[in-house]
């Protein structure tokens, strides 16, 4: 369960395993190869992008205790899902010079004590939502964290179609803090999750370019094709760009924001455009890593113009 595809893909090597004997300790060691396994960037921005979703539902101010069981209830989640992938993943992991280095693989971690971690985040997490938020939250977070374990995971090695099935529940924090505010399914937080969705497209694209070679080798199908240089995933970033225009401006017509929102996502939706155009038709690693880089300035700039025009409105 992450916010995005980046965060789905980090480098995940343990600092801590590479210093020379002697820099630290075993138990040290552990700590690290333990934080690689939980994936801190990933649940930093699932719980920023919790964050959102429960302060745009919070119309007669934010419940202050409610957003931090909320928060740390999906955190939970997320790192039972960074754990349990990895779990998975872990022969994967050894053919790619990216992962090689994952706990898993260098058994730094062994797998039992991997899967009691992942199981026990997973309860943790669901046992915070439903008695300190509500079971709609703690229930569709648990169907999130299922989605990106027990579908996008096996799919990786199957199918391209895998890029779509993650993107649901890199789509979801947002509005896993809708349902924990208070609010119930609709066109608000059915807003938030489009952008989400849309947004990853192109930022997933250009990773899985740039790391083709490594995929390919592991047997991973995380492009729709490795053998055309990249044209179709060129032309599909190009279409979820094109899209992102229309989706960005979605909060301005649902009553989440104004006219500075709009201006905000129109600048931002057509910058992304540009990106993803000229990773488009040059398809280079440089292009490639502009886009991402992009893309990560992106949505967080965005978030932060719709929140503070929420605020503004509701001031």
């Amino acid at each position: 369960m992450s916010i995005a595809s980046t965060l789905r893909h980090d480098v995940s090597t343990c600092p801590a395993l590479d210093m020379p004997s002697g820099a630290t300790n075993s138990q040290s060691a552990r700590l690290a190869a333990w934080q690689v396994l939980c994936r801190p960037r990933i649940a930093l921005m699932s719980a920023i992008s919790v964050t959102v979703g429960f302060v745009l539902a919070s119309v007669t101010g934010v419940a202050w205790s409610s957003l931090i069981w909320s928060v740390a209830g999906v955190v939970c989640f997320v790192a039972a899902s960074s754990i349990l992938n990895q779990v998975l993943e872990r022969s994967t992991d050894s053919l790619m010079f990216r992962t090689r280095l994952r706990p898993l693989v260098t058994e730094a971690i062994s797998v039992r004590e991997a899967v009691g971690l992942g199981a026990a985040c997973a309860v943790g997490g669901f046992v915070i939502l439903a008695l300190f938020v509500n079971m709609t939250t703690a229930l569709s977070s648990l169907t999130t964290m299922l989605i990106y374990v027990c579908a996008y995971t096996p799919m990786k090695s199957r199918s391209s179609l895998c890029t779509t099935v993650g993107a649901i529940p890199g789509a979801m924090p947002p509005v896993l803090g809708w349902l924990a505010a208070g609010g119930s399914f609709g066109i608000e937080p059915l807003a938030l999750f489009a952008i989400f969705f849309v947004w990853q497209f192109p930022h997933f694209l250009a990773i899985a370019w740039i790391y083709r070679d490594q995929y390919q080798q592991a047997g991973l199908r995380m492009l729709p094709s490795f053998t055309d240089q990249g044209r179709r995933a060129g032309l599909i970033a190009m279409i979820y760009a094109v899209v992102f225009i229309p989706v960005c401006c979605l909060p301005r017509y649902v009553g989440l924001a104004g006219n500075g929102y709009l201006a905000s996502a129109l600048i931002l939706s057509l910058g992304y455009l540009f990106l993803t155009a000229r990773f488009s038709f040059h398809r280079t690693e440089s292009a490639a890593r502009r886009l991402m880089a992009g893309s990560l300035i992106c949505l967080p700039v965005l978030l932060l113009s719709l929140v503070l025009d929420f605020l503004r409105l509701t001031s």
